[in-house]
């Protein structure tokens, strides 16, 4: 029987976050590059996107992958050296609250409500986002734990990732749910003996669902009134 998770542990980038794959043509608009001239589309449609491909079959790893999607879309605007933090900087930083999913920030504050311990595990926040930004996200109130290999330099799937993120939530392996948007950390989070969900960025409203449901939240309208 599976045990109501206690605590909610999630992914940043692409889960908490829109990912850039689906801001395409929002990118393409700030930084005035050609209208669908950015054609890879990662997990949305793997066969637009050798260099995703290339990650999954883990012949590069996630930064190098981003390094160089930064690295090309800083060089069709004319500029070169850019990485991650360059990149969104341009293109997230003006309104940061714009890039959470609302869907997901309401579940994280109905968790919160709830009495659900939430935290955040992330192999780049900081490094991708700067400390600027994280500040002033809204969600940050409801987020009781930020586990980040930007400090820690360990990285999931590591095992020992897990482990930090268990000890800094304090509860058992069993009792928290991980997300995550990327098989290889859900295979890692399972051999450590947490619960995980795949957040597909395919059905993020079923994502959403489902884990809403697997923590026995009631997201309609009014219910934390």
């Amino acid at each position: 029987m599976r045990i109501r998770p206690a605590g909610l542990l999630l992914d940043f980038g692409s889960v908490l976050t829109y990912s850039l794959f689906e801001k395409h043509r929002d990118t393409e608009a700030v930084l005035g590059l050609p209208a669908h001239s950015l054609d890879w589309l990662g997990p949305l449609d793997p066969a637009t996107d050798e260099l995703w491909r290339a990650m999954q079959d883990n012949r590069i790893t996630e930064r190098d992958y981003w390094a160089r999607r930064a690295d090309e879309i800083g060089r069709a605007c004319g500029e070169s050296g850019w990485d991650m933090h360059a990149l969104l900087s341009r293109v997230r930083h003006t309104q940061p609250n714009a890039a959470i999913r609302a869907d997901m920030r309401a579940l994280v504050r109905a968790a919160a409500h709830a009495g659900i311990k939430v935290g955040i595990l992330s192999n780049e926040l900081e490094l991708f986002y700067g400390r600027s930004f994280l500040d002033r996200l809204d969600i940050m109130a409801d987020i009781a734990v930020v586990v980040d290999g930007s400090h820690s330099k360990i990285l999931k799937p590591d095992a020992a990732a897990y482990r930090a993120a268990v000890d800094a939530m304090q509860l058992p392996p069993a009792r928290l749910l991980f997300v995550d948007d990327q098989f290889r950390n859900i295979a890692g989070a399972q051999a450590a003996g947490l619960q995980t969900q795949y957040f597909d960025l395919r059905d993020v409203a079923g994502c959403s669902a489902a884990i809403a449901a697997r923590l026995s939240l009631d997201l309609s309208p009014g219910a934390m009134q």
